[in-house]
């Protein structure tokens, strides 16, 4: 099927849109539309936030070069996406959300421990998102001479809130439009930024940047690997569920990957050309990731960044609150999907409220918040992958909500997988925001790592580690298990989507 250029999600045009019903149950066929390419404006629109600009800073801030952070952020961003791709690909052979189909692997029971997981994650990125989206707008009125102090903030806050909230209540529908729109107006607007803080470049000061170690660079480039893919990996199939099941695999995989990471690796090109034409603005950067951006802007610019700025960070906003809502109720919440996702709005407006008028640091809490669950979520992931790749047929969908069907309750096999992998990830990460995780990091100094100090203290091996630790473990251990599963003859249609 051919999807006109005007209706990139597959809809009608005069469709109505309304409140999604669907919250853990699977996708009818009747309801399944659109080709793979659909999924690149979801994607798109939730990552051409400009602050991928301010990725670039976060990169040199490793004490590497220009040359360095470029290759990080390429491995790590494609990498990381590609793996989303892997993921979503579940979504078109299940028909259900990510958090659902990850009971193949853990079970129906089991799978609450990942949900938990998955839910804590996505609520921190859409509080991010929203707060950032905040200061961006204080920030833009301050330099205009129109307030910009508490009273500002306090309106933003409830605009943008509000604006994610009633999308992510709403649902897939009003989601897939938003995100087209955002696409669009982001994408002009976003090179219109680009020619007009061009001059700002000065290529002897980059050039000048020297060149750091092996384990800075592997900081960097674990860093760009959660702060992008994976923080996304745990929400990859929500989308591409409503695909029909004839969608060509590697179009959702392709498609998947290519939307979302072809801005990130542009705005990250030139956040470091930006960052190491300067020390002072990629400082600022590190506290103020948008507002440090709109310094180096002319006025009569300042609204249509405030503009750009603000939509690409409620893209995300959105796709997190729909995601997290389905989360939690996966964790065993037992509400309709949009009161989760009212739920999630308010702890999100509420983190928002801290970080914006409490906290006086970004960088520091952001990349310790990535880094303490990017351990987990990348050993679940590994799982979920592992699980993926040894199946030759679709999920049987029943069983996907039944303890006593072939996916069985909780088993064993995959929870200490992941608590294991956690563990020994939590061992070779840092995190010097939080003084009640400074004990993350033990493992250093007994595996001649130079400790919480030394020269690995901050290349954050446990990411990697986690990942590498529990694919190759599912792969080894989940063999038998899954040809046991798939041996047996597909279950009769039940009555799916309990709250299990």
């Amino acid at each position: 099927m051919i999807t006109p250029p005007d209706q990139p999600d597959g809809r009608a045009p005069d469709r109505k849109l309304r409140v999604e019903t669907h919250g853990l149950d699977v996708i009818a066929d009747t309801e399944r539309k659109g080709t793979p390419r659909t999924l690149f404006w979801p994607w798109f629109g939730a990552n051409v936030s400009i602050l991928g600009i301010g990725y670039g800073a976060f990169a040199l801030g490793f004490g590497i070069s220009f040359w360095q952070a470029l290759a990080a952020g390429v491995v790590g961003i494609v990498f990381s996406f590609l793996l989303c791709g892997f993921v979503a690909v579940a979504g078109k052979r299940g028909s259900a959300p990510t958090m659902v189909l990850g009971r193949a692997a853990y079970g129906v029971r089991g799978n609450r421990l990942p949900s938990v997981i998955s839910w804590v994650l996505t609520v921190g990125w859409e509080t991010v998102l929203c707060a950032l989206a905040t200061m961006a707008t204080a920030t833009v009125f301050g330099r205009l001479g129109w307030g910009g102090g508490t009273e500002t903030k306090v309106v933003a806050l409830v605009l943008v809130g509000a604006l994610t909230v009633v999308v992510g209540v709403m649902g897939f529908d009003l989601i897939m439009r938003l995100q087209t729109l955002i696409t669009v107006v982001t994408g002009v607007l976003t090179v219109i930024y680009v020619a007009l803080v061009a001059d700002h470049i000065h290529w002897s000061a980059v050039s000048a940047v020297p060149a750091g170690s092996a384990q800075e660079f592997i900081g960097a480039l674990v860093f760009m690997m959660t702060g992008f893919g994976l923080g996304w990996v745990n929400a990859a199939a929500d989308y591409s569920r409503y695909l029909p099941r004839t969608a060509s695999s590697r179009g959702v995989i392709g498609w998947t990957t290519f939307g979302a990471s072809l801005a990130p690796l542009l705005l990250l090109v030139f956040g470091l050309l930006l960052a190491g034409s300067s020390a002072d603005l990629a400082e600022a950067v590190a506290a103020d990731p948008i507002g440090a951006l709109t310094t180096i802007l002319p006025t009569w610019f300042l609204v249509p960044f405030a503009l750009v700025a603000v939509l690409g960070l409620v893209g995300g906003a959105v796709l997190d609150i729909y995601s997290s809502g389905l989360a939690l109720l996966s964790a065993g919440l037992r509400v309709p999907r949009y009161v989760a996702a009212l739920i999630d709005g308010v702890l999100m407006i509420v983190g928002s409220i801290y970080i914006v008028f409490v906290a006086d640091d970004f960088l520091g809490p952001f990349m310790g918040f990535l880094t303490t669950l990017g351990v987990p979520i990348a050993a679940w992931c590994g799982i979920m992958l592992a699980d993926q790749a040894l199946r030759r047929r679709d999920y049987d969908e029943p069983d996907l909500y039944r303890p006593s069907g072939r996916y069985g309750d909780a088993p064993l096999t995959p929870l200490l997988l992941t608590l294991t992998a956690t563990a020994l990830g939590w061992g070779l990460v840092t995190n010097s925001t939080a003084t009640w995780l400074d004990w993350q990091g033990y493992l250093l100094h007994p595996l001649g790592l130079g400790g919480r100090s030394g020269p690995w203290a901050y290349a954050n091996l446990g990411v990697l580690t986690a990942l590498a630790l529990t694919f190759v473990g599912t792969l080894t251990l989940h063999r038998d298990r899954v040809h046991e599963q798939e041996k047996q003859t597909p279950s009769p249609a039940t009555d799916q989507g309990a709250p299990l």
